[in-house]
């Protein structure tokens, strides 16, 4: 496949800082760093985020607004949602939840940083090959 990831409008970046919190290869681009976070995120085929929890005492959480591709996002304990270019997700703050490409496709997404207080992400354990493969 060639290389994709530069899917959107927006810059896809360089190599995600926090990509030992990926399985996979995933491309940051900050679009804003003042008022509100929004970076743009491109994973590659297979690739998806550590299960993770954006913390806050009152506010937070994370809005992802899908630009291109197709993935997935899951929250804990219910069924992963497909995603596709023009999809939002709400993920509220203190909710366990990973996001990521589909196998065969390259993904891409605006991550917005909702303001709160004591807002911290939490990285937690990988999403297991197993579930992940289960995805149709």
């Amino acid at each position: 496949m060639a290389d994709q990831k530069d899917m959107s409008v927006f810059d896809s970046g360089d190599v995600n800082p926090y990509n030992k919190f990926f399985t996979g290869i995933s491309y940051l681009k900050m679009l804003s760093t003042e008022q509100v976070p929004v970076g743009n995120v491109t994973f590659e085929p297979g690739c998806r985020n550590h299960w993770h929890i954006h913390h806050a005492t009152q506010g937070g959480g994370q809005i992802l607004l899908v630009t291109a591709g197709r993935g997935w996002y899951q929250e804990w304990g219910k069924p992963a949602q497909a995603l596709k270019p023009g999809d939002v997700v709400n993920i509220p703050a203190n909710v366990k939840h990973w996001h990521g490409a589909a196998k065969d496709a390259w993904f891409q997404h605006l991550a917005i940083e909702v303001p709160g207080e004591g807002a911290k992400t939490e990285w937690c354990e990988p999403v297991s090959d197993a579930d992940y493969d289960a995805l149709k």
